[in-house]
């Protein structure tokens, strides 16, 4: 399986793209600016993956990489345990088979690195096709100074809306 199939897998490293900006934040779920997010996901850039082992599950439609997972896509490194790619096989208006990814989903020690912002967290899944993703599981959203705590981050890229939920949310603003 060709690394360039999976172009939109790079739509889940951009999660922790943030510009910035928490709002709301006496409310149970804390708002998160993701324009920088969404962005980015616009962008056509290859992804690099390695990991201790891939397999493809061909009759699943799957791609399963396991152990110490590192995908690159432009600055943004998405790193996990393991990370399972679904995908579909489209014909394109050429009518040539190709292979589009639909759902990502990685899991352990889960760690998403930006220039500008550091998120950790136990799973992170992505729907490509509806442009959403959420991280769960203990997530921590590190920019500069600024911590954000909480148990899940969900983010729509086609608003450029995410919020912090699942309990207390807790936060240390440290303004420029």
């Amino acid at each position: 399986m060709n690394v360039q199939k999976f172009t939109k897998i790079g739509a889940v490293l951009t999660l922790a793209a943030f510009s910035g900006g928490i709002f709301n934040t006496q409310s149970i779920a804390q708002v998160v600016n993701t324009s920088e997010i969404s962005k980015s996901t616009k962008k056509k850039q290859p992804v690099d993956i390695e990991s201790d082992k891939m397999e493809i599950i061909d009759k699943e439609n799957k791609a399963v990489f396991v152990g110490k997972v590192k995908a690159v896509r432009g600055d943004t490194t998405l790193n996990s345990d393991k990370l399972v790619v679904d995908f579909i096989k489209e014909k394109n208006k050429a009518g040539k088979e190709k292979t589009v990814v639909t759902f990502l989903y990685a899991t352990g020690r889960v760690l998403i690195i930006t220039k500008k912002q550091r998120i950790t967290g136990q799973w992170a899944r992505m729907n490509v096709r509806k442009d959403t993703a959420v991280v769960g599981g203990n997530v921590v959203v590190h920019q500069g100074a600024t911590i954000i705590k909480g148990k899940k981050l969900n983010i729509n890229l086609k608003t450029n809306h995410s919020e912090m939920t699942g309990g207390r949310v807790k936060g240390s603003f440290v303004p420029k």
